[in-house]
């Protein structure tokens, strides 16, 4: 009795905070049909090499500016890297959700 009682509280309250998180995400404009291109191998190490390159220079010699300009470029191409590796990601509203349905089924 007390199993059912504590599961039921937990979906109530899983169900209660739900629409505030859909409402949240109501402005926003997402394309969900974008397609990501995998990187081929030779353009992923391409940006591996030009990380390694920027990795090595002396920036005790540049400016403020080309140092700017540099570390866009570190996190443009690590963004990129990042994107096509591919991979499953969850976020932590999706795994409490495949919890609570596993203590609920099993």
């Amino acid at each position: 009795m007390k199993k059912l009682i504590i599961c039921l509280l937990i979906t109530v309250n899983t169900l209660t905070f739900l629409p505030s998180t859909l409402m949240a995400n109501e402005g926003k404009v997402t394309d969900s049909l974008t397609l990501v291109q995998p990187v081929d191998s030779s353009n992923s190490k391409e940006l591996l090499a030009r990380l390694e390159e920027i990795k090595a220079m002396d920036m005790s010699a540049m400016s403020r500016v080309e140092k700017k300009e540099l570390r866009n470029e570190v996190r443009e191409t690590k963004k990129l890297l990042r994107d096509n590796e591919g991979g499953i990601y969850l976020s932590v509203g999706a795994i409490i959700i495949i919890v609570l349905l596993l203590i609920i089924l099993l």
